[in-house]
Order: C-alpha cells, then sequence, then structure tokens
C-alpha cells in the first residue's frame, strides 16, 4: 500500500479512509480517529453556495488545508478533496507525538481530552487561520495513509443542523479519543 494519500477522491470515501491515517504538524499529532465529509451539493457544507473568500480553498487543488473559525471561537480543519468543494473534517486524532506541547497548548493534562473535537484538535496541534490554503503534502504537515484498514463506524453527522442525519461521520471503533460516541445502533 502506499503511503501517500489520494486526495482526489470524493469526500466521503476520503473520510473513511482518513480514519487510521497519521496527521502531524511540525512533529505534533497522532491517528485520525474520526473524520465528517462534506459534499459540494451538501447544504451543510460551506461550499453548498458557491465561492466565496471565506471557502475559496474548498474550490481550490484536493490536498490543501481549509481552515475556518467555528461560532467565532474555535478553528476547524478540513482537508479539501475529490471535485470543486468537497473536503473532510478531522474531528478526532488520537494523540501520539509531541504529547507535551499539546498539553500545554491545551492547559489540560488528559489525553483522552487532547484533541476529541475539531477544536481541541486545532488548539493541540496549533493550526490556526495561517494554515488555510496550505499545501498538505509539504511542511508544517506530514500525512500519512494507514497501513492497514481498522475497524470503522459510521452515523450521522454531529454539531450541524442542516442534512445532519446524514452518515458521513466515521470513526475507528472503540477509540476512546471520539469527540462524541456513535450511537449503539452503529457499533
Amino acid at each position: 500500500m502506499s503511503n501517500t494519500i489520494d486526495f482526489s477522491l470524493d469526500p466521503v470515501s476520503l473520510a473513511e479512509q482518513l480514519v487510521g491515517a497519521v496527521m502531524l504538524v511540525d512533529g505534533v499529532g497522532g491517528v485520525i480517529v474520526e473524520t465528517e465529509a462534506y459534499l459540494p451539493d451538501d447544504p451543510a457544507s460551506h461550499s453548498f453556495n458557491g465561492p466565496t473568500p471565506r471557502n475559496a480553498p474548498m474550490f481550490g487543488p484536493p490536498g490543501r488545508a481549509y481552515v475556518y473559525r467555528s461560532y467565532g471561537m474555535h478553528w476547524c480543519f478540513n482537508i479539501v478533496c475529490g471535485g470543486q468543494g468537497g473536503a473532510v473534517l478531522v474531528r478526532a486524532i488520537e494523540p501520539t507525538e509531541g504529547k507535551d506541547a499539546m498539553r500545554f497548548r491545551r492547559g489540560i493534562d488528559d489525553d483522552r481530552l487532547l484533541c476529541s473535537g475539531p477544536g481541541r484538535l486545532c488548539q493541540a496541534l496549533a493550526i490556526t487561520a495561517e494554515h488555510n490554503h496550505f499545501d498538505l503534502g509539504h511542511p508544517p504537515f506530514a500525512l500519512s495513509a494507514r497501513t492497514e484498514a481498522p475497524p470503522i463506524v459510521s452515523g450521522p453527522r454531529i454539531g450541524i443542523t442542516k442534512a445532519a442525519e446524514q452518515p458521513w461521520r466515521f470513526g475507528r471503533k472503540g477509540s476512546r479519543y471520539l469527540s462524541k460516541p456513535f450511537p449503539k445502533a452503529n457499533l
């Protein structure tokens, strides 16, 4: 299996394939355990109404970062993929590298809470608007494809009001680092 990630995949396929991949920012990060897919024709996607200055990275080349502020408080990190307007929100990682830096940035000692949610993940990895549009194939980013497929569960997306019922949230089954547990019916 190649160690590179195919960013040309559609958002749903990439979201599933990212679970188990390794993501580092300046050497800090870990294993992706939770993602959500956002398609161009998805009413919950920032790209739904077409290009704007805010969502411009979503209409650029695949393999770029789309970083935005959520509720004016938290940064969220997305990977632009397959076609115009598609992206995958990285919701949680299992921290493995640079935990001391993450603990310092987050101001907590509980490893489970370091990166369990999009805002926490960005704070722990020091991802900000400065990273918007960055090419994910170059430093400070390092992404490596998973070497084997972990057990994956899927279910409705969370934290949104439009098209939340779509089963485009993917997570590593049994991970204690998820932002929120999956419904029992999905396990």
